[in-house]
């Protein structure tokens, strides 16, 4: 088999499947005794000859998909008889507390909006697969803790949490950098852009995250344990510049 012919071969894998392929899934579907580097070289490659066309390859949190690219949008927009409802403020503003500063528990979601988050506002985020609960708080009551899924992570077009902004630290304050609330109308775009797109099948979720802006001057964050689990954003890490740009220059 040619590389030309393993190419084609990936790319009709990846279109036809119905959620992003995993590498070991390529793999075995295949049958191929190329290593994970090298199937991630020439998933690469195939997503660098995408990259001027109508439909890009990316990666997510649980693969490789297909979707078309994010310029377009505007057009795409048009092919939608409606737009679906909003989600509320409230409800974008737990779901970027959760984002930053999991795993949190509703009373830390609590301290930091200043006012109490309704368990309908919990169920809906659950019901649409972008948080879950991840354990319990050793503290009488044993409230859950909740974190962002990898489908939240796929929906954004994100391999990982360090994919998110960072968190602009003013020069006045260095402490540890609090999550404002300022960048809520961009996390409201995203959201509102996914829930029109996820009305076809067909389609994938046309926004960008560069242009989210995040400061720590607003709010005071609640004191949460840490021990995150796998997979989630170490706050005290600081985030690569120039991953961070990758990322952004990726379509998505």
């Amino acid at each position: 088999m040619t590389l030309y012919e393993l190419k084609r071969i990936i790319e009709a894998l990846i279109l036809c499947h119905d959620a992003p392929m995993s590498l070991a899934h390529i793999k075995h579907s295949l049958d191929s005794d190329l290593s994970n580097e090298q199937m991630r070289v020439l998933l690469e490659e195939i997503a660098e000859e995408w990259r001027s066309r109508a439909i890009n390859l990316i990666q997510v949190s649980t693969g490789w998909r297909f979707q078309s690219a994010p310029d377009l949008a505007p057009f795409l927009d048009r092919m939608r008889a409606e737009r679906p409802a909003a989600y509320s403020r409230a409800v974008l503003e737990t779901l970027a507390i959760i984002a930053y500063r999991q795993p949190v528990t509703r009373g830390d979601i609590e301290d930091i909006r200043g006012v109490t988050v309704s368990s309908e506002i919990i169920k809906k985020l659950e019901e649409r697969g972008w948080i879950d609960v991840v354990g319990h708080r050793e503290v009488p009551g044993r409230p859950a803790l909740l974190a962002t899924t990898k489908q939240f992570l796929d929906d954004l077009g994100l391999q990982g949490l360090h994919g998110l902004p960072s968190l602009v630290q003013s020069d006045e304050e260095p402490a540890e950098p609090q999550l404002s609330l300022d960048g809520v109308k961009q996390l409201t775009q995203i959201v509102e852009s996914h829930a029109a797109a996820s009305a076809e099948a067909a389609s994938s979720l046309e926004v960008s995250i560069e242009s989210l802006e995040w400061t720590h001057n607003d709010i005071q964050h609640a004191d949460v344990e840490t021990g995150l689990n796998d997979g989630f954003l170490n706050r005290d890490e600081p985030i690569d510049d120039a991953l961070l740009q990758k990322i952004n220059d990726l379509p998505i």
